[in-house]
């Protein structure tokens, strides 16, 4: 199935001829987002074809900024023009010196689209600890952060392979989360575990996330005071 995606993600983004079908499951709850005039968030995990979903998003004409650590960035970015030309999205490459909040900030402010993985941490940086089937499993702050920090509109936004030419693409009604002290955080943090669940257990195979995901993180008993 991973091998499978990989090939449908270039042949998507190449516009090489093909069969396959979109359907678009919460559309409107993305423009309603960009009608806002605020900008905002989509969070997505390893779960699924992300840059189908990215690719299809040209539909809501606004420009679309991806969050990526730094590393492999600008060579996969050079590879993936030269297959697919220039696309209306610009890559925010996460750096020490917190350069990539003030391009996040701007992306917002002109009314951009600001995406980015939550189910994925490298090691060092800042997590938060919540049950996820059933044990604790540790996910990035960041992008938590942000959604309560900025307090502009989040979708999660998801895209699966249901047959072998067909999409399902799937973006929740836009929340907003704000909050005293680490309240926002935490709501985001909940909603965002919510629907992952629901995902995963739709599309088990799709959930590429391969590493260990529920290694010791905090004790359960820190969620219970947490919550």
């Amino acid at each position: 199935m991973f091998g499978q995606t990989l090939i449908d993600k270039v042949v998507v983004m190449a516009g090489i001829s093909n069969k396959f079908t979109f359907q678009f499951e919460g559309e409107s709850h993305l423009r309603q987002l960009v009608a806002t005039g605020r900008g905002g968030i989509l969070l997505s995990a390893h779960l699924g074809n992300w840059e189908v979903a990215g690719h299809l998003f040209k539909r809501l004409e606004t420009r679309i900024n991806i969050v990526m650590f730094d590393g492999e960035h600008e060579r996969i970015k050079q590879y993936l023009s030269s297959i697919t030309g220039e696309r209306n999205v610009n890559v925010i490459v996460i750096k020490d010196d917190l350069s990539h909040i003030y391009a996040i900030n701007e992306a917002l402010g002109n009314n951009e689209l600001v995406c980015m993985h939550a189910d994925r941490f490298m090691e060092g940086n800042k997590t938060e600890t919540a049950l996820f089937m059933g044990a604790p499993a540790r996910f990035p702050a960041g992008p938590f952060l942000l959604a309560a920090t900025f307090r502009v509109p989040v979708s999660l936004v998801f895209a699966f392979k249901e047959t072998a030419t067909h999409y399902h693409l799937y973006a929740t009604p836009p929340s907003q989360y704000h909050g005293r002290r680490n309240q926002g955080v935490q709501a985001a943090l909940q909603d965002f575990v919510t629907v992952l669940e629901e995902k995963v257990r739709l599309y088990p195979e799709q959930w590429f996330n391969y590493y260990d995901f529920w290694a010791p993180a905090a004790p359960l008993q820190s969620l219970t005071a947490k919550s």
